[in-house]
């Protein structure tokens, strides 16, 4: 099914399964459960052929990131990350590499619809970088975390130490890092990893919660808000200036009814108040 036509061919496969609901949600699933969902070579290509056809899906609103059954990932496939490439040429093992940094990082921080990653379960070594590049976070609090690769003779691998540095205080990195010890989704919210953790049993119902205040606002305004953030701040002051400012004209070029809505309800008809709700869209 495509956005309107019905003729596009939807890219997800065995290792990837995407569900829509009426609030255009798409919940976008891990799907090795019988490997904890841990990402191999197949799901990292069905994974951003899937993010890239949803960027135009109007089904979709809003990207939930989870994993299937009991786990969220539990990272890389060791066996066919390293066994099976062991011995192949340096192309090879480039390739597989680069594949996963695709959707990981490059197409995920910076896609043009909201993220959630609602983490159920086991989330361990490389799938933390997915989970930094999604705009949000919730957690089951016993969700189990983990950087387990100093355990068994490796450094963390691909960009986790980078996503480590973006979220997480510093003393608690290097401890992870260094020790290898796991840690439930309670101190993954108390060290900011995660945006809030709760009841495994309330995790759907806050993430659909959240969703749903994300597709009340402007996407346009959403989208320039998220990336104003994401790239300003590795900035000089002057630079972001400039960037902020061409975000701030460009959401209103897209979405002109938003400002026009919002600034009338507040200062004109005073019917909402900024920070306590959100402006009305006409019908």
């Amino acid at each position: 099914m495509s956005t309107s036509e019905g003729t596009a061919v939807e890219p997800w496969g065995n290792t990837v399964r995407v569900e829509f609901d009426e609030d255009k949600i798409a919940w976008v699933h891990f799907n090795r459960p019988e490997k904890r969902n841990a990402m191999n070579p197949t799901l990292n290509r069905e994974m951003y052929a899937t993010l890239d056809f949803l960027e135009t899906d109007d089904r979709c609103a809003v990207l939930v990131l989870t994993g299937s059954e009991d786990s969220w990932s539990a990272g890389m496939d060791l066996k066919e990350y390293f066994r099976e490439t062991d011995g192949q040429p340096r192309s090879v093992q480039n390739k597989v590499r680069t594949e996963g940094t695709n959707w990981q990082f490059r197409k995920l921080l910076s896609y043009s619809k909201p993220t959630i990653a609602m983490v159920n379960g086991w989330c361990f070594g490389g799938a933390f970088v997915p989970l930094v590049s999604c705009d949000l976070a919730i957690a089951a609090e016993d969700a189990t975390f983990g950087l387990s690769e100093v355990n068994w003779g490796v450094t963390p691998g691909n960009l986790v130490t980078r996503a480590l540095a973006e979220t997480i205080p510093t003393r608690d990195a290097m401890y992870y890092i260094m020790t290898g010890d796991h840690f439930d989704g309670r101190k993954a919210e108390q060290m900011r990893l995660v945006n809030e953790a709760v009841p495994a049993d309330q995790l759907r119902d806050r993430t659909i919660e959240l969703a749903k205040k994300l597709t009340s606002l402007s996407q346009s305004v959403v989208r320039g808000a998220k990336m104003g953030f994401r790239h300003s701040r590795l900035m000089s002051w002057e630079v972001a200036e400039d960037f902020l400012y061409a975000k701030h004209d460009q959401a209103i070029l897209f979405d002109t009814d938003a400002r026009t809505q919002g600034m009338t309800q507040f200062l004109d008809d005073k019917t909402y108040r900024p920070g306590l709700g959100t402006y009305s869209t006409a019908e």
